[in-house]
């Protein structure tokens, strides 16, 4: 085969290498290096409003909760942060319990409801270790108190209908018609005495109808359940010391939570009783979300302007004293303004004025010193100015007014004292002694 022809042959095995590669995929180095960069993901969407099934899923394990405790886990639950904090507390303090755990920790600036979890440390506890779950029930119960309180009712009744809510030694549960609906009510059997059931969802409720949305849940601890489960339901030991720590209630008609002020006064004596609605219905305090972003565009506008306390989410992350700072900032910035106005500033004679008495005190010759161009006339001085040095040094010694023309006058020659101003002579053309700075101020 000629030199020609072999050339012909290895072209063409080139070529159907190549096809074949960009058949199969195998893209050269250099043309992904060339190809466009992907566009950026777009931002992410408004959050969508809890889904009926996704709430119940949040209210799960709680839903069975005696009434007024109920609520101030709902409550509670919508300061995420100070949930954190009174976890930590409560075990730095494992000897304190019941109401004298809640006295310990009045003076601690939480909200009541916050303060009220440590006399319930099987309740608070999970709350801490699942913080996420305890921030999503916070948002849903934020955006929607109805929604929610519908959402237990629901359960309650599937638990009923299931064999596994009725009235025992630890509860009682009543059916009542409340604002042309039925509604459940569970209540401690006795007053003073509090049972926290412990449950597994998805055997109290019978079968659990969104696979999408399993329930929330946590087994049982040991330290406060010791008998175990039976029949997925656990009632563990009384708190027999924690009814002083009971302050709000459900109120089903109306599909929000009430506040009993006169309870909440004996467990926090600064409690602000003016942040209470009509007939003692709950309100959100912003303050105490210590500046935890709030999941929806209602609620961050309702709940997250001008939110006092919102800069100390920095000292949470670990920057002590980042909240003094940005406190600080703001009259820092205030008193330098003061050293900008211009109405505190001298006037312009007044440094005039400053400037010739301070000339006066070098008394340099006792020229009197009219104006910048006092010997602008002197042409002959001007001249030789010129001729002596560079632009700046020109521009410079026309100001002075050919003060090189004239002498110093000796010490002797000099007046005793400033002439008066009507003594001072009014023309410009008779060289000044010693008066080469006459025109600077």
């Amino acid at each position: 085969m000629t030199a020609s022809g072999r050339l012909f042959v290895r072209r063409v095995l080139v070529m159907l290498v190549s096809v074949s590669m960009v058949a199969g995929g195998i893209v050269p180095a250099q043309a992904q290096a060339q190809s466009p960069p992907s566009s950026p993901a777009p931002a992410a969407a408004e959050a969508s409003p809890f889904k009926p099934e996704e709430i119940e899923a949040l209210v799960a394990p709680i839903a069975l909760y005696p009434d007024d405790l109920l609520s101030q886990v709902l409550m509670a639950s919508t300061y995420p942060l100070e949930i954190v904090q009174a976890a930590r507390w409560l075990k730095a303090n494992p000897n304190v319990k019941g109401d004298d755990a809640v006295k310990a920790v009045e003076s601690q600036p939480w909200d009541i409801s916050v303060k009220s979890m440590v006399a319930f440390p099987q309740v608070l506890e999970p709350m801490n270790e699942k913080i996420d779950w305890t921030q999503k029930l916070g948002d849903a119960f934020l955006a929607d108190q109805k929604a929610v309180l519908d959402a237990v009712q629901r359960l309650r009744a599937k638990a009923q209908a299931s064999g596994n809510l009725k009235s025992t030694e630890q509860q009682k549960v009543v059916v009542e018609q409340q604002a042309q609906q039925q509604v459940i009510i569970i209540e401690p059997a006795q007053p003073q005495v509090i049972y926290v059931p412990s449950y597994n969802p998805t055997v109290v409720y019978g079968v659990w109808a969104y696979p999408y949305y399993p329930p929330f849940y946590w087994p049982p601890s040991p330290i406060y359940y010791p008998g175990g489960w039976g029949a997925g339901f656990a009632w563990g030991v009384a708190w027999g010391f924690a009814a002083g720590a009971i302050f709000g209630g459900c109120n089903w008609g109306r599909g929000d939570v009430n506040i009993n002020v006169n309870k909440a006064i004996n467990i926090d004596r600064n409690f602000n009783r003016t942040n209470i609605g009509s007939g003692g219905q709950w309100r959100h305090d912003a303050n105490h979300r210590q500046g935890v972003a709030y999941r929806d565009k209602a609620s961050r506008e309702r709940y997250g302007r001008d939110v006092a306390g919102a800069d100390r989410r920095q000292d949470f992350r670990g920057r002590d004293g980042a909240g003094d700072r940005a406190a600080a900032r703001p009259a820092d910035r205030a008193a330098g303004a003061d050293r900008g106005r211009v109405g505190d500033r001298p006037a312009t004679a007044d440094r005039g004025a400053g400037a010739a008495d301070r000339a006066g005190g070098i008394d340099r010759g006792g020229a009197s010193r009219d104006n910048a161009f006092s010997n602008v006339g002197n042409a002959g001085a001007a001249q030789r100015d010129f001729n002596r040095g560079s632009a700046s040094d020109r521009s410079m010694s026309a100001n002075r007014g050919g003060g090189a023309a004239a002498s110093r006058p000796s010490p002797s020659a000099r007046p005793a004292a400033r002439p008066a101003p009507a003594a001072r002579p009014s023309g410009g053309g008779a060289p000044r002694g010693g008066g080469g700075r006459g025109g600077r101020r």
